[in-house]
C-alpha cells in the first residue's frame, strides 16, 4: 500500500514521525487571522504579508494543483542534558545545540519527494518546506496524525513529547490521507502557562509573541522592551521552559541524528564572558553551521549583555565596558542597561559620549540604577 511505503521510506531516511493529509486550508485558519489582528506576531512582518496570508489561506497559490501534504517530524532532543545553572553561562534552546536543522532535513525532504514520485510513476511538482513555507505547520500535521496542538501552542505526540522539527512536501500526487488517530489533549494542565517567566500566553494555546523569549532573542532585531529583560534570566538564543515543565515530555525520545548531538557544554551553555567579546569574524568562525549564525553577532552579543545584566556578577563589567563604545548602538545600549543592573562602571557610562538617542537614554537609565 503506497502510504505504507512512503512512511517505510520515511523511517529509513530519518523521520521520527510521518503523516499524509489533504492540501487544504488549516482548520487553524481563523485563529491564525485574529492572531495576526492582534498584532501578537511582533516585528514578525512576514507572518502579515498579504501574500504570504493568501497562501496560508489557500495552498493552491503556492502549487497549482495541489492536493496533498506529506508531513513529517524529526527529533531533536539530545542526551545528557548539560547543568545549566551557572550563572557564567549562557543558556541555548535544545534544537540550536547541533548543526542547522534545515540542512539536515531538506535533502531528506528532497529524496522523499523523488521516492514518491517514483511510487506513481508519472512526474510529479511538489514543493518542501522547513519551517519557510507559508502554511500553518502544526495545524497540518495534526491533520495528518503527528499529534496536537498543546496550550503552549507546540504540537505534541503523546508517546514523544514536542522535542521534533516538522518538515512537509506539498505534492498535486494524489495520495491516500491518513485517518489521524484519536489524541489526549492537556487536560486541566497549565504547567506551561504557569511556567513562562514572560507571561507570553494570555490565554491557553494562544502564544503573544511579543512577550516570548524565543521571540525576544532570535527574531526581535531591534531593542528588547526594558521592562521584559529581567524575566529572560540566562537565555541568549532561544527557551526551552514550556516545553520541558510538559509532562508530555516524560516520553520524548533522544535524537538518533548524529548532527543534532551536542559537540561540547559551551554549545548549549556558552560562557558569557566570551559571547561578549566576539567579533564578526570570532562569530562566523564559532558558528558556521549553527542556526545561530541566522541572527549574527549583534543580536547574540545584545542577548548576552541581557544574561550578564541578570546574572548578578559584577565581573561582566571586565567586558561590558569596552562595549559601551562598540560600532553597535544595539550593543552599547544593552551593556550600559547592564552595567546599571550589576551596578558597575558608573564612572565609564558618565564618560562616553553617545550621540544615539536610545543609548543615552539606556545610559540614563543605568545611571538611575545606580543611584
Amino acid at each position: 500500500m503506497l502510504v505504507h511505503q512512503i512512511k517505510d521510506k520515511a523511517r529509513d531516511l530519518g523521520f521520527s514521525l510521518c503523516g499524509i493529509a489533504p492540501a487544504e486550508p488549516s482548520p487553524r485558519l481563523d485563529a491564525y487571522l485574529r492572531w495576526i489582528k492582534a498584532g501578537m506576531h511582533g516585528k514578525m512582518g512576514y507572518m502579515a504579508r498579504p501574500d504570504r496570508v493568501v497562501r496560508r489561506r489557500d495552498p493552491t497559490v503556492i502549487l497549482p494543483r495541489a492536493r496533498s501534504l506529506v508531513v513529517v517530524a524529526l527529533d531533536y532532543f539530545t542526551l545528557p542534558q548539560p547543568v545549566t545553572d551557572d550563572p557564567r553561562r549562557g543558556r541555548v534552546s535544545n534544537y540550536a545545540w547541533g548543526v542547522d536543522y534545515h540542512d539536515v532535513m531538506l535533502p531528506r525532504l528532497e529524496e522523499l519527494a523523488a521516492f514518491i514520485e517514483a511510487q506513481i510513476s508519472e512526474p510529479t511538482a511538489y514543493r518542501a518546506y522547513v519551517d519557510t513555507g507559508a502554511i500553518l505547520e502544526r495545524s497540518h500535521a495534526q491533520q495528518a496524525g503527528l499529534g496536537f496542538v498543546g496550550k503552549n501552542t507546540m504540537l505534541i505526540h503523546p508517546q514523544r513529547g514536542s522535542f521534533f522539527f516538522l518538515g512537509e512536501i506539498i505534492t498535486d500526487a494524489a495520495l491516500p490521507f491518513d485517518d489521524p488517530p484519536q489524541m489526549p489533549d492537556c487536560g486541566t494542565c497549565t504547567r506551561c502557562l504557569e511556567a513562562c517567566p514572560t507571561d507570553a500566553f494570555p490565554e491557553p494555546y494562544v502564544l503573544d509573541a511579543r512577550r516570548c523569549i524565543s521571540y525576544l532573542t532570535i527574531e526581535l532585531k531591534g531593542w528588547v522592551p526594558r521592562e521584559l529583560r529581567p524575566l529572560m534570566g540566562s537565555w541568549v538564543y532561544g527557551c526551552d521552559i514550556c516545553q520541558t515543565v510538559c509532562p508530555w515530555q516524560r516520553f520524548t525520545q533522544p535524537t538518533s541524528i548524529p548532527e543534532f548531538a551536542m559537540p561540547d557544554l559551551d554549545r548549549a551553555a556558552p560562557r558569557l564572558a566570551e559571547l561578549l567579546v566576539l567579533t564578526g569574524e570570532t562569530f562566523a568562525e564559532r558558528y558556521a553551521g549553527s542556526p545561530i549564525r541566522r541572527i549574527k553577532r549583534e543580536r547574540l552579543v545584545r542577548n548576552a549583555c541581557i544574561a550578564a545584566g541578570n546574572s548578578g556578577l559584577p565581573e561582566f563589567s571586565e567586558q561590558l565596558i569596552p562595549l559601551l563604545t562598540d560600532a553597535s548602538p544595539l550593543v552599547r545600549g544593552h551593556a550600559a542597561w547592564a552595567l546599571g543592573q550589576l551596578g558597575e562602571g558608573y564612572e565609564a557610562l558618565h564618560q562616553v559620549d553617545q550621540t544615539d538617542p536610545l543609548v543615552a537614554d539606556e545610559i540614563i537609565f543605568a545611571l538611575e540604577a545606580m543611584q
